[in-house]
């Protein structure tokens, strides 16, 4: 009975062990992703590049996926940064909006927060995203003269697809500490 016991606990310890690599493995890859997102943001337009300097932080989704015909989804994951490039940890985002839209798309979203008070929001999971919030989308080329509203900056690139959208909803976020 006993070698039963030890057996179990190796065999529990091992499978918690495989989990957290393969998260890890997970969280690099969307690291990696963001790093990315980020230069193409900035290349896209160069004016990004002050909000990433002088945010209190910002949170990159890479690669969101957005969809729908009347009701409308879209998911994403990314990485929280404080000032300065820092990693703070993993986020989702989620999305369910109703309204006149069609097509589906995958798109690069950034939010910046201005102050350490939304940044900290954020963390403890009260920052909320809805309809009266916009976000600017990015295109090349395009002058740049965006600002904070209530210490929030919302950016979007269009990565592929093609999406009709003119709906009401809320984004969604979790957020999970390194």
């Amino acid at each position: 009975m006993n070698n039963l016991k030890k057996i179990v606990m190796v065999f529990t310890i091992g499978l918690m062990a495989w989990s957290v690599t393969a998260q890890t493995d997970k969280d690099k890859e969307i690291i990696k992703d963001a790093a990315m997102a980020k230069q193409t943001l900035i290349d896209s337009n160069a004016g990004l590049k002050d909000f990433f300097n002088n945010a209190a932080g910002y949170v990159i989704f890479p690669n969101v996926g957005k969809g729908g015909f009347i009701v409308g989804g879209a998911s994403g994951n990314g990485v929280l940064y404080k000032k300065g490039g820092t990693e703070l940890g993993m986020a989702s985002l989620k999305k369910l909006n109703v309204g006149l839209q069609a097509g589906g798309e995958a798109i690069i979203e950034v939010i910046f927060f201005e102050t350490k008070t939304e940044l900290d929001e954020f963390q403890k999971g009260k920052f909320k995203f809805d309809a009266g919030a916009s976000a600017t989308a990015i295109k090349s080329g395009e002058s740049f003269n965006a600002k904070y509203s209530e210490g929030v900056a919302v950016f979007t690139q269009t990565k592929g697809g093609l999406m009709a959208d003119v709906s009401v909803g809320g984004q969604k976020f979790k957020y999970e500490a390194f």
